[in-house]
């Protein structure tokens, strides 16, 4: 059993006990978080497809923690005219984990 569902300007594929890394969600550990926007989800035999959510369809998750992601190193140069600039980006997430999906 699994769902896709929106979140955060995103989309995440859920499974029961799966842990996801998410944007920045400014939450404590341990806080019981939901997602209502399901895009489509699966019981194994059938399908459902949402226009654009699937009704009644939850997953529900439990905040982990948060932290940052490996570093991303960002060079610009011009050649021939000693322009050279080096910089770096850790983007945070906050990792949840899935406790329940509940398809529509």
């Amino acid at each position: 059993m699994y769902a896709i569902f929106s979140a955060l300007g995103k989309q995440f594929r859920a499974e029961k006990g799966k842990t996801l890394r998410l944007p920045l969600m400014h939450k404590e550990p341990g806080t019981k978080v939901t997602f209502d926007q399901v895009l489509l989800s699966s019981d194994g035999a059938t399908i459902r497809c949402g226009t654009p959510t699937v009704p009644g369809a939850v997953v529900e998750a439990e905040v982990v923690g948060d932290g940052k992601e490996k570093k991303i190193y960002v060079f610009k140069f011009k050649r021939r005219k000693n322009y050279r600039r080096k910089t770096g980006h850790r983007a945070k997430f906050t990792e949840v984990r899935i406790t329940d999906v509940t398809v529509g």
